[in-house]
């Protein structure tokens, strides 16, 4: 019988919680939750060629992110204004830039949308995004997402953020012990320090990792950290292994005391913007215009290399209110509107692996909504 850690309780009491929270906002809904979206006529996108759209069973490490040219799609201002709240954990990170720069340049104003960008946690925002009080959130498909999906949440995951750049070792890094190395680790047992919990969509990754290596989310121990203490704890001992961020694990990198065992995978965005039933089916004339507005602004200001330019280093330092030595030492994220295929599944793996989810699996279909973003581009499904 498997034993449940103080984390894994609280996340299966968050989850309760927002199970409750699902069946009062399917009432408030009405007859929008769970409700067919109307077809829509889907009309060839002026600068979004074939290289607008990839096929999402590719999963291949080297795909290049869909791309339309810069500036494109043009805008198409709705007839009556419409703002927007986006609930969002946190607009210090550099995967919430583009929303960010989107507001700053007017790319949002372009289309008839005056957008406000809310910091709230995930687990406040949920049920507020699916009885409309929010109307889109930039988070990702976690366990309480999947889990209030199933609860009766009319919630979906619309577009993607970003994936890692190649040469980037944010992700599982271990203190090895005397006689280890890097290609042959024993995880089982061990104590992992991070400011993320087994509900997070980090779980697929780090599940992955782990099970290369002997281990798996229900073979090792959980110590949640604040972030400025996971580094600290992995250095001093009081944790054996952590899961390190941007820039983070800059500061071990080349010791060889520690390892880097892996991270996200390359070509795969793990999160992105939830959409509710406002903009899914009250008025996804807005939806399609937000998503325009967002992909556009990748397309201009977030292309390639875009660290590469250093008066955009500084536009994006001041916005995200960090230091810009601080950002260019990491390589540029790829920005990519884009939801592979399966990857909710292999979400809720992880998530069954680490006991934190509750009922059946949500088919891909019922989580996962590509048509928003294909419209926006102009590729029919």
């Amino acid at each position: 019988m498997r034993t449940r850690t103080p984390l894994t309780r609280t996340v299966a009491l968050a989850a309760t919680a927002l199970l409750a929270a699902a069946g009062c906002a399917g009432k408030d809904s009405g007859d929008s939750t769970g409700a067919a979206a109307a077809p829509r006529t889907v009309k060839p996108v002026t600068g979004c060629g074939t290289g607008s759209w990839t096929d999402p069973a590719d999963l291949a490490p080297d795909r290049k992110p869909a791309r339309c040219d810069k500036g494109a799609p043009a805008a198409q201002p709705l007839t009556k204004k419409r703002k927007i709240t986006v609930a969002t954990g946190t607009l210090s990170a550099e995967y919430v830039a583009p929303l960010q720069v989107a507001v700053a340049k007017g790319e949002f104003a372009k289309e008839g949308l005056t957008v406000e960008l809310r910091v709230l946690p995930t687990p406040d925002a949920l049920p507020l995004l699916a009885k409309g009080d929010v109307d889109a959130q930039w988070a990702a498909p976690e366990a309480a997402v999947m889990n209030g999906i199933n609860g009766g949440f009319d919630i979906k995951w619309v577009a993607g953020n970003f994936s890692p750049d190649p040469t980037s070792k944010s992700g599982l890094w271990v203190r090895l012990k005397e006689g280890e190395s890097a290609g042959h680790v024993d995880m089982a047992g061990r104590k992992m320090g991070t400011m993320i919990g087994k509900g997070s969509v980090i779980a697929y990754p780090m599940d992955t990792s782990l099970k290369k290596h002997g281990g798996g989310l229900d073979k090792i121990s959980f110590q949640q950290l604040g972030s400025a203490d996971v580094l600290t704890a992995l250095q001093n001992g009081g944790v054996d292994s952590a899961w390190l961020l941007d820039p983070v694990w800059r500061k071990v990198d080349g010791d060889k005391k520690y390892a880097f065992l892996g991270g996200q995978p390359v070509g795969e965005p793990l999160g992105g913007l939830l959409f509710g039933p406002t903009l899914l089916t009250g008025d996804p004339d807005a939806g399609v215009a937000f998503l325009r507005a967002y992909i556009r602004t990748v397309n201009t200001y977030f292309s390639g290399d875009y660290k590469s330019d250093p008066a955009f280093v500084a536009e994006l330092a001041k916005l995200m209110k960090i230091d810009e030595v601080t950002l260019r030492s990491t390589p540029s994220m790829r920005m990519d509107w884009e939801i592979r295929k399966g990857t909710t599944d292999r979400l809720q793996q992880a998530y069954r692996d680490a006991g934190v989810s509750v009922g059946k699996p949500v088919p891909e279909e019922k989580a996962v909504d590509r048509a928003m973003y294909g419209e926006a581009v102009g590729h029919t499904l």
